[in-house]
């Protein structure tokens, strides 16, 4: 999803309608295959851009990690969370080959050799496409977008994008930063925060109730 401020944008050649300038300030949420992808053409179109991610590495879902969040149904907002649902056994259900940019092939490099590789295969391919395109400059990792909301400038009447993000070191802020962007592209996927059905009297049946993004995790699954 793009959101921006201006009346028309042609991409081809950088240039805004009714603006002055000829090149965006654009912010990417999330460094995961969706955020990496839309950084390096943009990159490539000759706009400034800015990627934040929350975790320490690229990858988006598919960096596992074997936590699970504090809160099993995931409804708890001060819960712990733990951005990926990967298990430790899990594999694509996609060939490599269509999975793959098209400017960037999903080799095996003499790793897993697999057609429907593991997700460690998929994350190294990320990581691997992020130095490719020298894409790993222009992302702040450690970064959480807390707030995107679209503003009037005052002197100029044009509308931007301030966008508000966190930076924590071991658990705690280590500062709050706010910026504007011409234009905000939301990859931050769509697997992360559980959907609970709203069933009366869920919550008085005594049974235990967790999320399938944990069952795997919490079953043992391998």
């Amino acid at each position: 999803m793009v959101v921006q401020g201006t009346k028309e944008v042609k991409m081809a050649n950088c240039q805004i309608v009714d603006q002055v300038y000829k090149c965006c300030k654009v912010g990417v949420i999330g460094a995961g295959a969706a955020g990496l992808a839309t950084a390096k053409e943009l990159i490539h179109e000759g706009h400034k851009v800015t990627v934040f991610e929350q975790a320490m590495q690229v990858g988006g879902l598919w960096v596992y990690d074997p936590e699970v969040d504090s809160d099993l149904l995931g409804v708890e907002p001060h819960r712990k969370r733990v951005h990926s649902s990967m298990y430790a056994s899990l594999r694509t259900n996609l060939p490599r080959e269509v999975m793959s940019f098209i400017d960037f092939p999903f080799l095996t490099q003499g790793r897993d050799e697999r057609c429907y590789p593991s997700h460690k295969e998929v994350a190294l391919y990320l990581e691997n496409f992020a130095k490719e395109f020298d894409l790993l400059h222009v992302i702040q990792f450690g970064t959480l977008v807390e707030h995107v909301e679209l503003v009037t400038m005052d002197s100029t009447g044009k509308k931007r994008w301030k966008v508000i993000t966190t930076r924590k070191i071991d658990g705690v802020v280590d500062e709050v930063k706010e910026e504007l962007f011409d234009a905000v592209v939301v990859c931050s996927g769509h697997y992360f925060e559980p959907k609970i059905a709203n069933i009366p009297g869920i919550f008085i049946v005594p049974i235990l109730f967790f999320n399938l993004k944990l069952y795997a995790k919490i079953c043992g699954v391998k």
